[in-house]
């Protein structure tokens, strides 16, 4: 699905996942479910691109719907991955970087850990640690915005030159908007908090979440 010339939602893959098309090179932020790399590579083609321009795929977060099929895109590209620490050596171990048990729900949590079990990632070294303020060369040069509280060290990414955030699971929206991160399963809903009021001063108009709508005209928007 189309947002801008160069930025697509990849269908079908269970979360968002952003796919940025620039003429030397395909960049993928975050990859939805396990098993669902054939569609990314269907929608891709579709495009008239090929696997092989997948220059890097960012990870904002180590939850299984962000990560799954990280592996899958990897093999079939040679992209190099992208995370921060903390979420990096949980994707080493093919986990969430949160814990369940007493973060969520009995049922909620019951789920959880066997969407886990039935569906786990495969294991993943990244290539390369971000860190916040880190800059890439993508969009006229992608600023990467350390926003923890749904997971220990989730990251955004925010590009000034077309006033385009990703937020992942930092923000979610529906068709009334922009909303803050208040999942019971938040690693820590005060940092969860401060990091919405951080994207907020950002400037974004376009706001790419990583459930949820797209949203647009996103001045004034954010939930603070």
């Amino acid at each position: 699905m189309k947002i801008t010339d160069t930025i697509h939602t990849i269908p079908n893959v269970q979360a968002n996942s952003y796919l940025i098309l620039e003429p030397d090179g395909l960049t993928i932020i975050d990859t939805g479910m396990p098993f669902s790399e054939k569609q990314t590579l269907r929608y891709i083609a579709s495009l008239g691109r090929s696997a092989e321009e997948i220059k890097r795929i960012l990870v904002t977060h180590a939850d299984l719907d962000h990560y799954g099929c990280l592996v899958g895109l990897k093999l079939a590209s040679g992209a190099r991955t992208y995370a921060s620490q903390p979420e990096a050596e949980a994707m080493a171990r093919g986990v969430s970087s949160r814990p369940v048990n007493g973060s969520v729900g009995r049922f909620q949590a019951f789920v959880i850990r066997l969407m886990g079990k039935l569906l786990k990632p495969t294991p993943i070294q990244v290539d390369e640690i971000l860190r916040d303020g880190q800059i890439l060369p993508v969009l006229g040069g992608l600023q990467v915005v350390e926003t923890p509280g749904h997971s220990p060290s989730h990251l955004s990414f925010f590009a000034p030159s077309v006033h385009v955030l990703f937020c992942g699971d930092s923000m979610k929206s529906d068709n009334k908007g922009l909303r803050g991160s208040r999942s019971r399963n938040n690693w820590n809903q005060t940092l969860a908090d401060a990091s919405v009021r951080k994207q907020s001063a950002l400037g974004a108009q376009i706001v790419c979440p990583g459930h949820g709508p797209v949203v647009k005209d996103a001045d004034g928007k954010f939930p603070v």
